[in-house]
């Protein structure tokens, strides 16, 4: 079985932004709005303030009250909007329970919407026209370049049909010829499929999910979850699964580190316009 080791691209991948963004001058500014104190936000904010100033990016981050009024989010993404010096904006979720992640998101400009999730960016996609890619998303295509696994006429199923990763995901595979079940949390008898699959995907935040008698032999396995259990960082796949996978993304270390890396992908793309 090989690791899909997304520590080892991102480290490659930070040399080259890094090399860009010195020889080309570009200044590049993320503007991150985190809203209340929630402990994974706190550590999503914090990597990406530490990742995007390795590769010279310069980084604001407005922390805003948990009882913030939406109008108040509404007035900063304005702001942002009509900042020249802002390359690119994003909002930082999960978002307390007031306010809407979607409606907020879909406010970024297009030009400045480095998370891919405005209705244009994510209409482009589904039309096979991609322009900025969210970034886990991204992410995972990179890693199937990289280890050169192709993606065309594969059985793939992705668990989890969120506008952050499932379905953007799902027209990003089709684009590339692969054959997509969306499974989510009313499919029942999910072993059905995954059983038949040459590729899983899961990103629905459930530990111990997926195991080793609902996949096939060498099947690949993309491990998007995030859980803690008993204090530890697990995915969505049983650790069983590796008697069965030819290429299996660990948690931490697979899909985590590819999404900040994505982002500062998208922030080059922003800039150069």
């Amino acid at each position: 079985m090989t690791i899909l080791d997304g520590k080892k691209i991102r480290e490659e991948l930070l040399e080259k932004y890094k090399e860009i963004i010195q020889e080309q001058d570009l200044n590049i500014v993320l503007a991150i709005i985190q809203i209340g104190d929630n402990s994974s936000s706190n550590t999503y904010v914090k990597n990406k303030v530490i990742y995007t100033k390795k590769v010279g990016i310069k980084t604001k981050v407005f922390k805003l009250p948990e009882n913030l009024d939406e109008n108040e989010c509404i007035t900063l993404i304005n702001q942002l909007n009509n900042d020249s010096t802002i390359t690119g904006i994003l909002v930082q979720s999960p978002l307390p329970k007031q306010l809407d992640f979607k409606k907020l998101s879909r406010l970024i400009l297009d030009s400045k919407d480095v998370d891919g999730l405005s209705k244009n960016n994510l209409f482009a996609l589904r039309d096979n026209k991609e322009k900025i890619i969210p970034c886990t998303v991204k992410g995972i295509l990179k890693i199937f370049d990289y280890y050169e696994i192709s993606v065309e006429g594969k059985n793939i199923v992705i668990i989890g049909r969120s506008d952050i990763v499932g379905r953007p995901l799902a027209d990003a595979l089709i684009n590339r010829n692969a054959t997509i079940t969306l499974c989510h949390s009313k499919t029942k008898n999910i072993e059905m499929y995954t059983s038949q699959a040459d590729i899983v995907i899961s990103a629905v935040g459930h530990p111990n999910l997926i195991t080793k008698d609902m996949v096939k032999d060498q099947f690949i396995g993309i491990d998007v979850g995030i859980n803690y259990v008993d204090g530890k960082l697990v995915g969505d796949f049983h650790e069983n699964v590796k008697e069965k996978a030819s290429y299996l993304t660990p948690v931490p270390g697979g899909v985590g580190p590819m999404t900040i890396s994505m982002l500062i992908e998208n922030l080059i793309e922003l800039k150069r316009g």
